[in-house]
């Protein structure tokens, strides 16, 4: 395991390894405890009560968040004929299908962060299943990238469109945007996540859903929030929204 350096090591006992903050504190804390010299991206950890084994409890969907996530989101859509043309004026970053899958497939070609397709060229695509599905990079229905409508979907994907899945030990693991963002976007973001988080407890799932929420900065230490806070704001969120 990496030695933590200094700054870390102070700035996590400064926050106090066994301490809540309200979402304003946390968020606070996200801009105090910075120490890298990029801006760094701001994330998002939500301890989930489901068991991740049971095929009817995984999470999984697309969000868009409403400040982005502060990143140039290169897109690729495969698709033929007249949604090949709608794809680049929509401002997809790479177009094709054939050529595309030879390019990944032949080449390791991955200079991408989204990829989409049209319905009627899934059956081409699947090829690449073992290629793309382990980096999260093939397109499914269940996030939005598999559809006709390839305008509304490359403008989401552009706009920071987000995927929200849970890993083998029942965790979310996401972004919700750069430190540079300043506090209200920050937490604009952070309460649309958790809402369509919240919204997303499976039938099947028993007791309490959302067990523990940490965010940090990419060089940061982990700092807890208080979900009773959070569900109160998310009150005040809908209410204003």
């Amino acid at each position: 395991m990496a030695k933590k350096g200094k700054k870390y090591t102070e700035v996590s006992e400064a926050l106090g390894f066994k301490k809540t903050y309200t979402v304003d504190e946390a968020i606070k804390l996200i801009g105090e405890t910075k120490t890298a010299k990029f801006d760094e991206t701001v994330e998002v950890s939500v301890k989930l009560g489901i068991d991740p084994r049971q095929a009817n409890q995984q999470i999984r969907t697309g969000l868009v968040l409403p400040h982005g996530i502060g990143k140039d989101i290169k897109v690729l859509v495969f698709a033929k004929g007249e949604k090949e043309k709608e794809a680049q004026d929509a401002g997809a970053d790479y177009v094709g299908l054939e050529d595309m899958i030879d390019k990944i497939s032949k080449d390791n070609w991955l200079k991408f962060d989204v990829s989409i397709a049209t319905p009627d060229v899934m059956s081409t695509v699947a090829k690449l299943g073992k290629v793309l599905g382990p980096r999260g990079l093939m397109p499914t229905p269940k996030v939005g990238t598999v559809t006709f409508d390839i305008e509304q979907a490359v403008k989401e994907a552009k706009a920071g469109r987000i995927e929200v899945k849970n890993d083998k030990g029942g965790v979310v693991h996401t972004s919700i945007g750069k430190v540079s963002f300043g506090s209200d976007k920050l937490k604009d973001n952070f309460l649309i996540l958790m809402e369509s988080l919240t919204k997303m407890k499976p039938p099947s799932s028993k007791g309490t859903f959302i067990r523990k929420i940490t965010i940090a900065n990419t060089m940061g230490p982990g700092i807890k929030v208080d979900f009773l806070n959070v569900r109160e704001e998310l009150k005040r969120f809908q209410i204003a929204a």
